[in-house]
């Protein structure tokens, strides 16, 4: 029964994506926050919990700070902000995504979740940088790069499925070569960092199901997407369409859950009936 529903929802989640591809970019937008926002943000709701009490107060403390720095950030200097929020981000991925990876495996996940978007849909992916606040000095350098990078990138992927077999990182891969930006992004993030990211923790919680899990971080969860949608408010500029918005929403929240919890998470005992 739990694997029927597990396909029915990704039978309900392909059928939106491939809707959201063929619609408005407005559609593709709201697709992405959605996706990103409401889905994707259940992995970060559990920060909290994976420290320990005694620092809790001083993560929360570190963590408001550096919402709030990178909120002044992308208000004050957006054509910094961008770059340093894709850099970061693509550190983290390849960080995270596969932790018992070779070097070359977790250089080339990183780089394709931020890269390969811009290879078939170059100019779709420059025209968002320029409304998410690029520099007019790297509208053409960076989507270059990111291009030329997210080839390279997804193309060691696909060879590496070639060889092992990895469905996820093929749909993912896929997903992120030939849908447009915001839905391409959107599925590749969930099937190859957000969902896996979520599982791990619940395991780590050792909460039964996902349903148990959303029970144990609803309060984080909730504060995070009102916090984000907020930030959305506060940073929206009409000119931009909302792109700029939401790259700022979620670097206020991704910013600091990929730099200030490693420095604070700690070892978690093993999930109810498992051993070292």
């Amino acid at each position: 029964m739990m694997r029927r529903q597990r396909h029915a929802a990704w039978l309900v989640f392909a059928a939106a994506a491939l809707a959201a591809a063929v619609s408005p970019q407005k559609v593709q937008l709201v697709f992405a926050g959605v996706a990103i926002g409401l889905v994707g943000m259940a992995h970060g709701a559990s920060d909290l919990a994976i420290v320990q009490p005694k620092k809790q107060r001083l993560f929360l403390a570190c963590y408001g700070l550096v919402i709030v720095l990178c909120l002044v950030w992308w208000h004050q200097s957006p054509a910094w902000a961008l770059p340093g929020f894709l850099v970061a981000s693509a550190l983290h991925f390849g960080w995270e995504d596969a932790p018992d990876g070779a070097l070359l495996e977790r250089i080339a996940r990183g780089i394709s979740l931020i890269a390969t978007p811009a290879v078939c849909y170059h100019s779709e992916y420059r025209a968002i940088l320029t409304a998410a606040g690029l520099a007019p000095a790297a509208r053409d350098l960076l989507p270059v790069a990111l291009a030329v990078t997210g080839a390279i990138a997804a193309s060691g992927l696909l060879i590496m499925v070639a060889l092992r077999g990895n469905a996820p990182l093929l749909a993912g891969t896929a997903a992120l070569l030939l849908l447009p930006p915001f839905v391409g992004f959107s599925t590749g993030f969930l099937l190859l960092h957000a969902l896996p990211q979520t599982e791990q923790r619940r395991r780590q919680l050792g909460c039964a199901d996902y349903a148990d899990y959303l029970r144990a971080t609803w309060p984080v969860l909730t504060s995070a997407i009102a916090l984000a949608a907020m930030a959305a408010w506060v940073t929206f500029p009409t000119e931009s369409g909302g792109v700029r918005a939401l790259f700022a929403a979620l670097a206020a929240l991704a910013i600091p859950h990929l730099l200030v919890t490693p420095w604070f998470a700690s070892p978690l005992a093993p999930p109810h009936g498992e051993t070292h």
